[in-house]
C-alpha cells in the first residue's frame, strides 16, 4: 500500500508517522531527496538523500522523480525507482510529503488503469491542527524558527489547509493519542479493503 501523509509544519505529522512506522512491520518510510542542508542529527540516506542543486536538477531532467516541489527555498522530491522497488517487495510505503507533492502523486495514480494494483492500494491523509492559532502556538513552542520563518510557515499552512479537501482522509490532531488511533484505524481499514 502507498500511504501519502501531508500536514502543515507543527501539525504532528512526523510524530504520527514515526509511531505508525514503529508499530507496523512491513511498513517503510519513503526517504525524500532534498537540496537543503542536514538539520541536527539527520543522517543522509536515512532521513533524506541530501543533494546539491545540480544533482537534483539532473535527476529532475531525467524524470527520476515521482513528485517534487520547492518548499521554503529548497527542492524536495521522491525518486520513482525507490517507490517502485519498495512496492515490488510487498512493503507498505509511507510518504511524508507536502501538498504540492501529494497532488503530483495523486495525479500519477489517477492516470493508472482502473485495475492497477497501485491505484487500488493508494491512500492519502491530511493531518491538520484544530485551528491556525493552535498551529502558531505549536510553532512558537518548538523554538526552532525565526519570526520571519513562523510567518512564512503560517502563510503556507493556510494554503495547505485550503487543499485538505482533496485528500481521501482528514485527521484533526487536537489530541495525539486520538489522532494516532484514527490514523491506525484508517490504515487497518484500507488494508482490509485491498
Amino acid at each position: 500500500m502507498l500511504i501519502v501523509i501531508s500536514a502543515p509544519s507543527a501539525a504532528g505529522k512526523t510524530t504520527l508517522c514515526d509511531r505508525l512506522l514503529a508499530e507496523h512491520v512491513g511498513m517503510v518510510y519513503s526517504v525524500s531527496c532534498t537540496t537543503r542542508p542536514p538539520r541536527g542529527r539527520e543522517v543522509g540516506g536515512v532521513d533524506y538523500v541530501f543533494l546539491d542543486a545540480d544533482e537534483f536538477e539532473q535527476k529532475l531532467e531525467r524524470a527520476e522523480f515521482l513528485e517534487h516541489a520547492e518548499v521554503f527555498g529548497h527542492m524536495y522530491g521522491t525518486l520513482r525507482g525507490a517507490v517502485e522497488e519498495a512496492l515490488r517487495k510487498g512493503k507498505d510505503l509511507l510518504m511524508d510529503i507536502d501538498v504540492q507533492g501529494a497532488d503530483q502523486v495523486r495525479s500519477f495514480v489517477a492516470g493508472l488503469p482502473d485495475g492497477s494494483a497501485l491505484r487500488k492500494a493508494y491512500i492519502d491523509v491530511f493531518i491538520e491542527p484544530p485551528s491556525l492559532a493552535v498551529l502558531e502556538t505549536r510553532l512558537r513552542l518548538r523554538n526552532e524558527d525565526s519570526q520571519e520563518s513562523i510567518c512564512e510557515r503560517m502563510k503556507n499552512a493556510e494554503h495547505e489547509m485550503n487543499r485538505a479537501g482533496s485528500y481521501m482522509y482528514r485527521i484533526v490532531n487536537d489530541d495525539l493519542e486520538t489522532a494516532y488511533a484514527e490514523l491506525k484505524s484508517i490504515v487497518q481499514k484500507e488494508h482490509a479493503r485491498i
